[in-house]
């Protein structure tokens, strides 16, 4: 069974509350339990990880060096600030999936590159919690 690592970046703990005519109203409990019914039916083994901050999301991408098959990750607002996560990205060598809730490409001209995409060998945007799914499919597929 493939371990893949779900990680999700600064504020996605906040759904529900933050923008919801954005990000909708379900919280970041109910994006949970959508991955972990996701991966159930895709025969996964996930670890879901949040953090607000670079540094523990850099620890913990480090950490799944030998220990998981891919890492599906949501980076939100260090998508376009982080070369850290690139880095830890590529030095892992873990088959990556990025995945965004919304439209990156159609946001705030700021919001619409991203450094992880660099390393990604999937981008899936804009189609709200069914784009986890969508990314733990390709992972699954490999």
């Amino acid at each position: 069974m493939k371990k893949i690592l779900v990680i999700n970046g600064p504020n996605l703990n906040m759904l529900g509350l933050r923008e919801p005519a954005l990000y909708g109203a379900k919280d970041f409990k109910a994006l949970q339990q959508f991955i972990i019914s996701a991966a159930e039916e895709l025969s996964l083994n996930i670890e879901l990880f949040q953090s607000n901050h670079e540094g523990a999301i850099v620890d913990k991408i480090q950490a799944a060096y030998g220990v998981f098959d891919g890492i599906l990750i949501n980076p939100a607002a260090y998508t376009h600030t982080s070369v850290a996560i690139l880095d830890a990205l590529k030095a892992v060598a873990l088959p990556t999936v990025e995945v965004h809730l919304t439209d990156i490409s159609t946001r705030e001209e700021f919001r619409r590159f991203s450094f992880v995409s660099l390393y990604a060998q999937k981008t899936v945007c804009g189609k709200g919690f069914d784009g986890y799914k969508e990314g733990l499919e390709f992972l699954a597929s490999l």
